[in-house]
């Protein structure tokens, strides 16, 4: 927890880019939000939060140096994405019911 505080992000360079695609604890959020606000690193690629789903009104959405990526596992090559979107095609035009749809509820 809180292995990225203020002080490590102070020692990265103005240029640098943050990922986190491990566990949102690791982070210091807020010392993190700081750090984007000031320019003190140039941005942040997140996929993970102390808090998830990240909360709506979350300061990191805001932030245009900011990249939220959606914490799914799933298909991303073409090979991969196009036998799933195919099915959920056929389904659709068949009035069928889709296939790994978001349930807004759970925040997935």
């Amino acid at each position: 927890r809180g292995l990225i505080d203020a002080r490590a992000l102070g020692a990265m360079k103005r240029t640098a880019w943050l990922i986190n695609i491990a566990r949102g604890a690791v982070i210091d959020e807020p010392a993190l939000v700081r750090a984007l606000e000031t320019n003190t690193i140039a941005g942040a690629i997140l996929d993970v939060f102390v808090t998830e789903p990240l909360p709506g009104d979350h300061p990191l959405w805001k932030l245009p140096n900011v990249v939220i990526t959606p914490h799914i596992s799933g298909p991303s090559t073409v090979e991969e994405i196009s036998p799933v979107f195919n099915e959920n095609l056929r389904r659709y035009v068949a009035g069928r019911p889709l296939r790994y749809r978001i349930d807004r509820r759970r925040g997935y």
